[in-house]
């Protein structure tokens, strides 16, 4: 749990209830983005800042442990705080506050793994580390043919918001200098009173990080980041399908004063192809052949995703039969490929020329005198 979660209304922030389902969260997460993304808002402070608590709160609400977490944290505040400090030997006896909270000991920042680690003499170590910030996590989408999604491809893309300014590298300063917060003592933290122990939130005049900078950027005005449109080459792997996400660690907004850049996540849409389908790994493909090859047998040219290949049919072959061809289908992580399934399909041709239509009926003359019938044993003869 986080010490910080105490400020928070992740629900509220989304618009559910706490009873809300993983499935509207989402989509409550997904409205709110696509309705207050950047791309959208450009030089809309208040869009931006709905972006990113809508994306902070997904961000916990969106896993079910952190979830599981923060409702038992919001839980234990509501009851009272934590027991209470009497009677505390019941409650607490033998736990470990600080994997609780964050770990830490006492600092005169106080909070409240600060207090129960003093309480419990667990994890006595003073600390002063500054909240981890980092970007906002970016959703796009992109679009690929179906020979693409399958073998994987390399595809450049446009993203407009929070990038690293370039004139300080992202650091906010423009020599990077910068002096310890006057505010939080350059813990990250500032800290409240709550009845019987305090609670620690972080440091709004220096971001969490506990430091400040003296001399600001005159381009990115002290921030690090700039809001401007940049170009970034996402590798696609072999075999995605038609709504998967692919997570790019790193490639999202940049965070402010050199801190990590959130994720990105394309979302991948496939075009349908006018040769192939697919079922899982195995690629599937329908090849027109005559009643001659199926009747006598033959070698047809198959189309993969790469060069051509060779299918043998066999004798009485019946029309429709799906022929198997090993190791010709969609690529998988582990360098292996599923399989081509090859339907075979007859066509019957609409204008037989005078050679053709008497060898066929000498064909059909001979067939009835050797007393094969195609509709023996058919149910529709009873």
């Amino acid at each position: 749990m986080r010490s910080e979660w105490a400020e928070k209304d992740y629900y509220a922030d989304l618009g559910v209830s706490s009873s809300a389902s993983a499935e509207e969260i989402k989509r409550a997460y997904r409205t709110l983005a696509r309705a207050n993304h950047p791309d959208k808002n450009p030089g809309d402070k208040r869009a931006e800042e709905r972006f990113k608590k809508a994306a902070e709160a997904y961000d916990v609400l969106g896993d079910e442990s952190k979830r599981a977490e923060y409702d038992e944290f919001k839980r234990t505040l509501a009851t009272g705080g934590f027991g209470g400090l009497g009677g505390y030997g019941a409650g607490f006896r033998g736990q470990d506050f600080s994997d609780i909270f964050g770990g830490g000991g006492y600092s005169q920042e106080g909070g409240l793994g600060d207090i129960f680690s003093g309480l419990f003499n667990r994890g006595g170590a003073t600390r002063n580390t500054a909240r981890a910030t980092r970007g906002a996590d970016v959703e796009t989408e992109i679009t690929l043919d179906f020979r693409e999604a399958a073998k994987g491809t390399v595809i450049p893309i446009q993203l407009t918001g929070q990038a690293p300014c370039s004139a300080c590298h992202g650091s906010g300063s423009r020599t990077g200098s910068t002096t310890t917060c006057t505010t939080c003592h350059g813990s990250g933290y500032r800290s409240e009173s709550r009845g019987a122990f305090g609670l620690s939130a972080p440091c709004e005049d220096c971001d969490g990080t506990g430091q400040r900078v003296t001399d600001p950027c005159h381009e990115c005005s002290g921030l690090g980041t700039v809001h401007r449109t940049r170009s970034i080459t996402v590798r696609i792997p072999a075999g995605v399908i038609d709504g998967q996400k692919v997570r790019l660690a790193g490639k999202g907004e940049a965070g402010p004063k050199g801190k990590p850049a959130g994720d990105l996540f394309v979302t991948v849409r496939v075009r349908p192809d006018a040769v192939f389908t697919r079922t899982g790994d195995d690629l599937e493909v329908t090849v027109p052949v005559s009643f001659a090859e199926l009747a006598l047998g033959d070698t047809v040219s198959v189309p993969t995703l790469d060069a051509p290949v060779r299918v043998k049919i066999p004798a009485g072959t019946p029309n429709g039969r799906t022929l198997r061809v090993r190791g010709r289908g969609v690529p998988k992580r582990d360098g292996k490929a599923g399989d081509l399934l090859v339907t075979v399909n007859v066509t019957v041709p609409k204008n037989l020329d005078a050679v053709s239509a008497t060898a066929l009926r000498t064909y059909a003359e001979a067939e009835k005198a050797s007393g094969f019938d195609p509709r023996s044993g058919w149910a529709g003869t009873k």
